[in-house]
């Protein structure tokens, strides 16, 4: 269980702090606005009523205890830089922030965010992936050229074996599961036989995944 610290009831801070508290850790929030933290009364359990633009404040949150603090202000980025900066000073140890602009995003990673949520790019260039090739049915991106794919079995794989295929020497992915009618199978065995009803969870870079689909 982590400790865990949500600065801002929008939308995505509430969603952040929802998410980690249904998996056990241990969250608190805290928003300067009483209208939020009513809103969001019934769903999470520890909220505070503060100003986290003020250091008086974030000491008496006892930040460098916690494993995790997530920046959720939403537009206002002087206010979230400003917190940013005061929760490194004072011994935070793994800060996320979101931002709504390029340029927010490496002002942050700059200024001590050790993560940058730009929810408006990440999804865009999901969607842009997922929507573009007709065989890619889901991404997650590891990073500027890695990912993890699911994929239409190609129609050359069908009937063959991982081990015959030879399939990471020979296509330069990992294979790490299958999936069909949404039951997934994890770590599939090299005598696995490729199937047309299944897709597979792939990892590689995008080069190798994109001729890959192409084949």
């Amino acid at each position: 269980m982590k400790s865990v610290l949500v600065i801002g009831l929008g939308r995505f801070g509430t969603y952040m702090a929802r998410k980690m508290q249904a998996d056990g850790h241990s969250v608190m929030c805290v928003d300067m606005s009483e209208e939020r933290a009513d809103a969001a009364v019934n769903v999470l359990h520890n909220i505070e009523i503060m100003d986290c633009r003020e250091e008086d404040v974030i000491r008496t949150l006892g930040v460098d205890n916690c494993d995790l603090c997530v920046v959720a202000i939403g537009d206002d980025f002087q206010t979230t830089l400003e917190i940013v900066v005061l929760l490194k000073d004072l011994g935070a140890r793994r800060v996320i922030a979101r931002a709504s602009r390029e340029i927010h995003q490496k002002l942050l990673l700059r200024n001590g965010a050790d993560y940058v949520v730009y929810a408006e790019k990440d999804m865009a260039e999901r969607l842009a992936v997922r929507f573009g090739m007709d065989d890619i049915f889901d991404y997650i991106q590891l990073s500027e050229d890695m990912g993890v794919y699911e994929i239409r079995t190609p129609e050359n794989w069908i009937g063959k074996s991982v081990a015959q295929l030879n399939v990471r020497a020979a296509y330069h992915v990992n294979i790490l599961g299958s999936k069909r009618d949404d039951l997934l199978t994890p770590m599939i065995a090299p005598d696995y036989i490729f199937n047309p009803e299944d897709s597979l969870y792939v990892m590689g870079d995008r080069k190798h995944i994109r001729k890959l689909v192409h084949n």
